[in-house]
């Protein structure tokens, strides 16, 4: 009998140390003008998210997708002992680039999601929520899309980007890149919860007009972000 329960724990042990991986991971922004501030990218649990689709974003995504501030999503990761990339390009990754880390994920993290803030929007972001992650080594690609948190109406007008606050953050690098004087594309958001982005709608004045985006350089269609995970 011990001998048998002796060999039960070691089957159990090895399959867990089997869940256990180390990650290369890159994201590509695949936009023509849009930027993404700092990056995470969470392994964790299979019961666990940093968001959901069609539910209530938390305090935390609403200061990740209205400000770029990922600080509250890491503490959601840590709370969950998930292993995290956090800012692998050390600011904002610029349309056309990629950032690149390595994540090295403890037993029972099997899954991995990841989230940025898009700039110019009031808070969409790139999201992935809950992929599972290959046991098998090779290389992985997965497209991301856009999210809108629900959490602001989609004016397209210049603000300050705390939560709560109107109007979308416009750090140094946009400065010259977004327009002025915008009365604002709308100033409901019908839909509360996280839900996929409709895109920028923008227009063609940068001195006036309803929205501060360009129609020709700031809009997207899904998906916008490439991952390639390698799993060793």
């Amino acid at each position: 009998m011990k001998k048998k329960i002796l060999f039960s724990s070691l089957i159990a042990a090895l399959s867990l140390n089997v869940q256990a991986a180390d990650l290369d991971i890159s994201i590509t922004n695949l936009t023509q003008g849009i930027y993404f501030t700092p990056i995470i990218a969470s392994a964790h649990s299979a019961d666990a998210h940093l968001f959901q689709v069609g539910q209530t974003a938390s305090t935390e995504l609403q200061a990740m997708a209205e400000g770029g501030d990922i600080s509250g999503l890491q503490s959601v990761a840590t709370a969950m002992s998930a292993n995290s990339l956090s800012n692998p390009a050390g600011g904002l990754l610029a349309p056309g680039q990629m950032a690149s880390g390595m994540l090295m994920t403890d037993s029972g993290n099997v899954s991995l999601s990841l989230a940025a803030m898009m700039l110019p929007t009031n808070d969409g972001f790139i999201g992935l929520d809950n992929w599972t992650i290959p046991t098998e080594a090779g290389t992985y690609t997965v497209y991301i899309n856009a999210y809108d948190a629900g959490t602001e109406a989609n004016d397209e007008i210049r603000g300050g980007g705390a939560p709560g606050t109107a109007g979308m953050p416009v750090p140094p690098p946009l400065e010259n890149l977004i327009g002025k004087n915008g009365t604002g594309v709308t100033s409901a958001e019908e839909n509360m919860m996280v839900h996929i982005h409709r895109g920028n709608l923008g227009d063609d004045d940068m001195m006036a007009g309803k929205s501060d985006v360009s129609n020709t350089v700031q809009r997207w269609l899904n998906p916008v972000a490439k991952l390639t995970v390698t799993v060793k």
